[in-house]
């Protein structure tokens, strides 16, 4: 059977964000800590050892699996930030398209550096993503 790898811990996302080797992603990282905590009004918890999310919720799959996830979240990797986002919605594939430089995969975008988006429609998207996630599992989250 699947075992969740990534789950909520009680690691401090400042001393993460402190270890974070680029002064510059560093910087960014803490910019993406207020504008996510601004933006969902959760405090942020670290999941697995490099993911930094707001908020929880539970899913369950018709396949019988099931797990915990963030509403959303980030992570400064070395190469890019990845920010967990619900991007299999109508609203938020409109309004990505406003974001800037970015590249996408299934349920994450990847940004080099904060000042390749705009910042306000990212907040849109944050919020829009815990929308939707909020209306897709109302009862688990």
């Amino acid at each position: 059977m699947y075992k969740l790898k990534t789950k909520e811990n009680d690691n401090n996302v400042k001393e993460f964000i402190e270890k974070v080797e680029n002064a510059k992603k560093r910087e960014d990282a803490y910019r993406l800590l207020d504008i996510f905590t601004e933006a969902t009004g959760l405090e942020a918890k670290m999941w697995g050892d490099s993911m930094i999310g707001f908020g929880s919720y539970h899913y369950k799959y018709t396949s019988g699996h099931e797990g915990d996830a963030m509403l959303v979240g980030f992570s400064p990797r070395k190469a890019k930030f990845s920010l967990y986002l619900a991007l299999e919605d109508e609203e938020i594939e409109e309004q990505i398209k406003d974001l800037g430089k970015f590249t996408a995969g299934k349920a994450c975008v990847y940004v080099n550096k904060l000042s390749d988006i705009n910042i306000e429609v990212l907040r849109k998207l944050i919020k829009r993503t815990v929308y939707v996630t909020k209306e897709r599992y109302p009862e688990n989250i």
